[in-house]
């Protein structure tokens, strides 16, 4: 324990200076500390789970510092909110300032023990800007909420994820999609569902064939809403789980029965202002809906 308090505040400055190797060898020292499992740990749970955060911030930055991008994807203004949790790291009881989660030990490479990948186009290496909500850093299991409970007069509405249609879908790695209703303005409306691993991937489609029950009665979503729907997938070289497109339905298109809905690139836009589709040729995600009524 003493140890790493130690390590800590000698290396804080290093890694708040842009020292991207710091910033992985502190990681790494973190994340074996956050995922001990022996009894003579000095760390309670809680404290392990958020210096597995703190260690996922670590390796967010150090990938940024080695970025090519003209933006970082995790600013040093944001490292900078870790200082006082580094420094009270027994006491610290606040919600921690970054929607992260630990990742598992194996996924913090020091520099050139990075793992071999086939090529990836252009096309889904090209999106993402800085900034935008591409990248996270932990895989989710599922997250799926059950139906509400029924209104009189009120409508409930069933999704099912089908398949997705993809020209690479078998390259796609623990391949999931959380779904998100939005206004106008990318607020959330209801609380976010992220689906399982997927199914299965064959050809040019990734199936799901899971059922998403959206969190609000159908009439009570504000005028102009949207549901949307990111695609996501774990990319071994950057170690994070990465948004490759998305796609979304809005109000009108809420009629049982199936549909097909266009693929965009990311970054995701939830103001729906600047979409590109992702490709020219004909792949879709595919939906089916089911409408509850008393």
């Amino acid at each position: 324990l003493h140890l790493l308090l130690q390590l800590l505040s000698e290396n804080i400055t290093l890694v708040l200076q842009n020292q991207e190797t710091e910033a992985l060898r502190l990681a790494r020292h973190l994340q074996k500390e956050a995922q001990a499992q022996h009894n003579n740990s000095e760390f309670t749970e809680e404290q392990k789970k958020t210096i597995g955060k703190i260690a996922t911030c670590l390796e967010l930055r150090s990938a940024a510092l080695q970025s090519t991008q003209s933006q970082e994807e995790f600013k040093l203004e944001d490292l900078k909110k870790l200082e006082p949790i580094l420094k009270n790291i027994l006491t610290y009881n606040k919600e921690f300032p970054f929607d992260v989660q630990p990742v598992p030990l194996r996924r913090i490479l020091a520099p050139g023990e990075e793992e071999n990948l086939e090529f990836e186009d252009e096309e889904e290496e090209g999106g993402a800007g800085a900034g935008s909500p591409d990248s996270f850093p932990a895989r989710v299991p599922g997250t799926l909420l059950p139906r509400l409970p029924s209104e009189p007069g009120m409508t409930l509405l069933t999704i099912r994820i089908e398949k997705i249609g993809l020209k690479d879908a078998g390259q796609c790695i623990d391949p999931y999609i959380t779904v998100s209703v939005k206004d106008l303005n990318g607020i959330d409306l209801t609380p976010v569902q992220d689906t399982p691993v997927a199914s299965r991937k064959e050809d040019t489609y990734v199936h799901f064939n899971v059922d998403i029950e959206l969190q609000k009665h159908v009439e009570k979503l504000t005028k102009g809403a949207a549901i949307f729907f990111e695609f996501k997938h774990y990319k071994p070289k950057k170690r994070f789980t990465s948004t490759k497109c998305f796609a979304f339905m809005e109000m009108d298109e809420i009629k049982a029965g199936p549909i097909v809905i266009e693929l965009y690139k990311k970054p995701t836009d939830f103001k729906r202002k600047k979409l590109q589709l992702l490709t020219k040729k004909p792949l879709y995600l595919h939906l089916h809906q089911t409408l509850h009524k008393e």
